[in-house]
């Protein structure tokens, strides 16, 4: 018997705020330990929690993006349980009424659109931090950072609706990247900014009833993500097949061993007993409000994918990875304005300016080239003052030196060489000094042609025109 597998993911994606959710301290990652916090975010007795409105503008937008279905009316809830990062006691969550619910992502697999239905976005807190330090009995400690205590989340839940792990890193690819395109969360996965858990079950290939699931966390990047979904898909397809038990539990990624082990079964798990958030009435978001919100919604990848293809011509693979990410597709419109030939920016941006950021490990908001140098830099080669060649030098000592493309041309000496009388001057010096192959080429030896372009070119210190060098020599060797 085969079979085939079926995951649901969990994103937990902190908001882009200045202020926690219910207070206003601050957000800021990296601040020391319990520094950011108040008699709210601390659950001191009396404090009361009052709703950020930017996390719900955030939160609505992508509900939106997901083409989700934004309830008027939504319902905070205590989600209850007892954890040192927990100083109250409970989170503050949605639970049965959720901000948004009923959407759907579209991801490309094996060249098929595929559509992944979201089951709800909702809003809550974050719980501090716990961390562990030693590792002998005698040696151990544990200490908390209540700083990410009180920041907002949204929960992006799917359905069970992804059969792969490729699917599944294309999915949280192309919500991280909406994610970004929306700026309401950085994507920053090593510093919790974006968390994903995955359930995961197999089933008899063709069958429509679901497995036993087992739930997978500590995913903290997407390579890892993948990993470890193929690792848990083997694992519970070989138990199945020698006859044994998938128990429902919750499992962690092993990074250094590469496999997952159990964290804690089902009998240990949980039972939060929700109830309606007293402290905070119902979150209403009118029509009026809605359509405000939807009236500030930037151009999403898809979206700009498609205009990129049709208003620039450029292939759709082309843009594609130009729209991976906002702050690329910005670079490419700014530098594709101002050079005036799309295609040709594209390729410099796609080829060299992405491979020595990745080199540099630098990102494109920190790229020593600016759009307005490169598009001067493709505005020479236009206007023939410098050939392909020459670009490719100068492009890499503007990378290094953070200079424009004319004041490297002008320190350099670098201008191309576009007088016919001069380079013929060259063509003749280059004849008369290599007799020998000349009569060679003269007795049909066609291949030496060649030989003698590279002469000029190296006599000119490679600032002849090609494409001029290679039609007056042709002149000149038949005359």
């Amino acid at each position: 018997m085969t079979y085939e597998p079926v995951i649901g993911l969990e994103v937990h994606a902190q908001l882009r705020t200045k202020a926690k959710i219910f207070c206003l301290c601050s957000t800021q990652f990296g601040s020391p330990p319990n520094t950011n916090t108040c008699p709210v975010c601390l659950g001191l007795p009396g404090a009361l929690p009052v709703l950020n409105r930017s996390a719900v503008v955030m939160a609505v937008k992508t509900g939106m993006a997901l083409n989700c279905k934004i309830n008027q009316t939504s319902i905070f809830a205590r989600k209850n349980y007892f954890y040192p990062d927990l100083p109250k006691g409970y989170q503050i969550s949605q639970f049965d009424k959720p901000l948004a619910e009923f959407g759907y992502l579209n991801v490309i697999e094996d060249k098929q659109l595929k559509k992944i239905r979201i089951k709800r976005v909702h809003l809550e807190e974050d719980a501090g931090k716990s961390i562990h330090d030693g590792f002998s009995d005698s040696n151990r400690f544990s200490y908390i950072d209540l700083n990410r205590s009180g920041t907002p989340l949204i929960e992006i839940v799917s359905e069970p609706d992804i059969y792969s792990p490729t699917e599944a890193h294309s999915y949280l690819t192309k919500l991280k990247t909406i994610l970004e395109y929306l700026e309401v969360c950085d994507g920053n996965m090593e510093e919790g900014s974006l968390r994903c858990d995955a359930n995961v079950s197999v089933r008899p290939t063709g069958s429509n009833k679901l497995g036993t699931k087992t739930e997978l966390k500590n995913l903290n990047s997407f390579r890892f993500l993948q990993k470890a979904i193929e690792y848990e898909i083997g694992r519970q397809i070989q138990t199945v097949q020698q006859g044994g038990i998938i128990n429902q539990e919750t499992r962690l990624w092993n990074s250094s061993d590469q496999r997952t082990i159990p964290m804690r079964s089902k009998e240990e798990a949980h039972d939060y007993r929700y109830f309606p958030e007293p402290d905070l009435p119902a979150l209403v978001i009118d029509n009026n409000w809605q359509k405000k919100i939807q009236s500030e919604m930037p151009e999403l990848p898809e979206t700009k994918r498609k205009r990129f293809e049709t208003q620039y011509s450029i292939p759709a693979y082309d843009a594609g990875v130009l729209t991976s990410t906002r702050a690329l597709a910005d670079f490419f419109e700014e530098t594709a304005r101002r050079s005036k030939n799309p295609k040709t920016t594209s390729n410099w941006i796609m080829g060299d300016l992405l491979r020595d950021l990745r080199e540099f490990n630098l990102k494109i908001e920190t790229s020593p080239i600016t759009p307005s140098n490169l598009a001067e830099l493709i505005d020479c080669i236009e206007n023939k003052e410098i050939s392909n060649k020459m670009a490719k030098e100068i492009f890499e000592i503007m990378f290094r030196e953070k200079k424009s493309a004319r004041k490297i041309i002008k320190e350099q000496g670098l201008k191309q060489i576009t007088d016919p009388n001069e380079i013929n001057k060259f063509i003749q010096g280059v004849i008369t000094d290599n007799p020998k192959i000349y009569t060679e080429y003269k007795g049909g030896k066609k291949a030496t042609f060649g030989f003698f372009v590279g002469q000029v070119m190296k006599a000119t210190k490679g600032q002849a025109n090609p494409k001029l060098v290679n039609e007056l020599l042709k002149t000149a060797l038949e005359e």
